[in-house]
C-alpha cells in the first residue's frame, strides 16, 4: 500500500506526477503549508524534517524527491521512468537528478539573474533532445519540469531565452499524468510563497 503526503505545487509535485505515470494505486494525503500541517506532531512523527514529499510504502517512510522518484521508477518498471540495460543512460538520469537538486533547485534563492543563468545551462545541456537522458522519458524529465513549472512565471523568459526547456515544458504539459496531477493539485489549492 502506498500513501503519499504532498503539498500542491511544492517539490512533492514531481513524485505526484510519477505516481500517476505508474498507474499504481495510492492514497493521497494533501497537506497545507500555510496551515503548517507539516509541523503537526502527527506529521513530525512520520517525517521529523517536517517536509513533503513523503511516500509510505507499506508503512515504511521514504522521503526526498529523488529517492521517491527512483523508488517509483524501479518498483514499477513497466512505466518506463528509468532506462534499463544502458548504464550510460541510467548514469545520465542520475547526473540530471543531481544537477536539478543541487544547482537548479537552490538557484532562485541566489536571485532571478542567477536562476536564469542556471536555466540557460540546463537549456544547452538538454539541447534539441525531446527528453533529458538517453532519448527516453524518465524521472529526470519529471524533476526538471516541476522546477521550471514552479518558477517559469517569475523567470519571465523571453521566447528565445530557453527554447529547449520551453519545448520540453510543452511536451510535459501534454502528458496525461501531468495534466491529472495539475488538476488534482489545483482542486486542493496552491498555497506557495511567491
Amino acid at each position: 500500500m502506498l500513501t503519499f503526503y504532498f503539498s500542491p505545487g511544492s517539490s512533492s509535485m514531481a513524485p505526484h506526477i510519477a505516481l500517476h505515470e505508474t498507474g499504481a494505486p495510492f492514497e493521497a494525503k494533501p497537506l497545507s503549508l500555510a496551515k503548517k500541517d507539516t509541523r503537526t506532531p502527527e506529521f513530525l512523527a512520520i517525517n521529523p524534517n517536517g517536509k513533503v514529499p513523503v511516500l509510505l510504502v507499506d508503512g515504511r517512510v521514504l522521503t526526498e524527491v529523488a529517492g521517491i522518484l527512483f523508488y517509483l521508477a524501479r518498483a514499477f518498471p513497466s512505466a518506463g521512468l528509468l532506462p534499463t540495460g544502458d548504464i550510460e543512460a541510467e548514469a545520465q538520469v542520475v547526473s540530471w537528478m543531481s544537477y536539478i537538486a543541487s544547482t537548479i533547485h537552490p538557484a532562485r534563492r541566489q536571485g532571478l539573474e542567477h536562476a536564469r543563468e542556471v536555466y540557460a545551462v540546463a537549456d544547452k545541456r538538454l539541447g534539441k533532445n525531446d527528453w533529458a537522458a538517453g532519448g527516453r522519458y524518465s524521472i529526470a524529465d519529471i524533476h526538471l519540469f516541476r522546477l521550471y513549472w514552479r518558477f517559469r512565471s517569475s523567470l519571465e523568459p523571453e521566447p528565445e531565452a530557453f527554447p529547449n526547456i520551453e519545448a520540453h515544458y510543452a511536451r510535459m504539459m501534454a502528458r496525461p499524468a501531468v495534466q491529472r496531477t495539475i488538476e488534482i493539485e489545483t482542486k486542493v489549492g496552491y498555497e506557495l510563497p511567491a
